[in-house]
């Protein structure tokens, strides 16, 4: 029985890199995912608009207080996120693996997903 796992993308605040940077990285991470689509261990994939655009909101008592902006202030935050299925821990830290060196020096953070 395969398991599914959340590969979530830490990136930097601040500016987005200039094209001539993004689009090699970019044009990696889509051999990637069609190669995760190939072997069946692709379950989808998505990047999310900057942390400025979050909402948050947290339930006290019986009203629930909305705040703009990211739960936590810090100088990274998750750029996006793939969901791969994967056998065991070890398969889903070779995708991780793979994908750390696609986006490198981004880091990644593998967790089983639980249902």
């Amino acid at each position: 029985m395969t398991q599914q796992y959340l590969l979530s993308i830490y990136q930097p605040d601040g500016e987005v890199p200039p094209p001539e940077v993004l689009e090699p990285i970019m044009a990696d991470l889509t051999a990637l995912n069609e190669e995760m689509q190939a072997k069946g261990a692709w379950v989808f994939a998505v990047g999310l608009h900057p942390p400025s655009t979050a909402t948050v909101l947290n339930a006290k008592d019986d009203d629930v207080l909305i705040t703009d902006g990211p739960f936590a202030e810090g100088k990274e935050h998750i750029g996006g996120f793939t969901v791969i299925r994967a056998a065991d821990l070890d398969e889903a830290l070779e995708w991780g693996r793979r994908l750390a060196t696609v986006l490198s020096p981004l880091s990644i953070e593998v967790r089983p997903i639980a249902f």
